[in-house]
C-alpha cells in the first residue's frame, strides 16, 4: 500500500468514526468495518435499520471500496442474496474526490430515494417498482419488518455501546428500559438513580464526590 493510500484510508475512515454514523472496525482494521445506516426519511425505507459491510482495497481511493448490506432489504439495485449494490458512483464512475461519508449520506440515501429499475440486481423489485409502486412499498415495509427494524437489528448485531460500557451508565439504561442508546446520561443521573443516598445532606454532595464513593 502506498504512502498516499494509507494516508487517505486513515483521514476517511477517522471522518467516518467521529461522524454521527455508528462504525465498528473488524479486528481494528480501517480497511474492514461496519456502518449502522438508517433509511432515508420520506421513502419506503425510513425506519429501517441495516448493516453495511465495507472493506478499502489497498489503492483506495483510486480504487473503489466494496460495500454491501447484511440484513436483507428489498431494492431495485440491491442483491437480496448477497447484498451487494448496483450502483454506478461507487463503481463504474468512481472518482478519488469522493469519501466515505458521501457514500453513507448522500450516495446510498440516493439510491434508495431514487431506484433505478432499468439496471436491476432484484428483478421482482424492479418490476414492482416501475408498474406498481404501492405492492413495491408494502414489500419493502414487509422486509423491514422481517429483517430490518431496530429490534430485529439489536438482536442480530448486538449494541457497541452496551458492549463497550460497563460503567453504571449501561445498567441504569438496562434497568430503566430505555432503548435510545444516544441519549447522554449524566453521572449525576447514575448516581442518583442507582446509589443516591435520599437524605437531605447527601443531595447536595458534588459529582465528583458521589463518583469517588462509587
Amino acid at each position: 500500500m502506498s504512502g498516499n493510500s494509507k494516508r487517505r484510508i486513515e483521514t476517511d475512515v477517522m471522518k467516518l468514526l467521529m461522524s454521527d454514523h455508528e462504525v465498528e472496525l473488524v479486528e481494528d482494521s480501517m480497511q474492514e468495518f461496519h456502518v449502522k445506516f438508517y433509511g432515508p426519511k420520506d421513502t419506503p425505507y425510513e425506519g429501517g435499520v441495516w448493516r453495511l459491510h465495507v472493506e478499502l482495497p489497498d489503492n483506495y481511493p483510486y480504487k473503489s471500496p466494496s460495500i454491501g448490506f447484511v440484513n436483507k432489504i428489498f431494492h431495485p439495485n440491491i442483491d437480496i442474496a448477497s447484498g451487494s449494490i448496483c450502483l454506478d458512483v461507487i463503481n463504474s464512475t468512481w472518482s478519488p474526490l469522493y469519501d466515505l461519508l458521501n457514500i453513507v449520506e448522500w450516495m446510498l440515501p440516493g439510491l434508495l430515494k431514487e431506484p433505478n429499475g432499468s439496471d436491476p440486481l432484484n428483478n421482482e423489485a424492479a418490476n414492482l417498482q416501475l408498474k406498481d409502486k404501492k405492492v413495491y412499498e408494502e414489500k419493502v415495509r414487509e422486509y423491514i419488518d422481517k429483517y430490518a427494524t431496530k429490534e430485529r437489528y439489536e438482536s442480530q448485531f448486538g449494541t457497541p455501546e452496551d458492549d463497550e460500557d460497563d460503567g453504571d451508565d449501561a445498567e441504569m439504561k438496562d434497568e430503566d428500559g430505555d432503548d435510545d442508546i444516544d441519549e447522554p446520561v449524566s453521572d449525576l443521573e447514575d448516581i442518583s438513580d442507582d446509589n443516591a443516598d435520599p437524605s437531605e445532606e447527601l443531595s447536595d454532595i458534588s459529582d465528583i464526590e458521589l463518583s469517588d464513593e462509587d
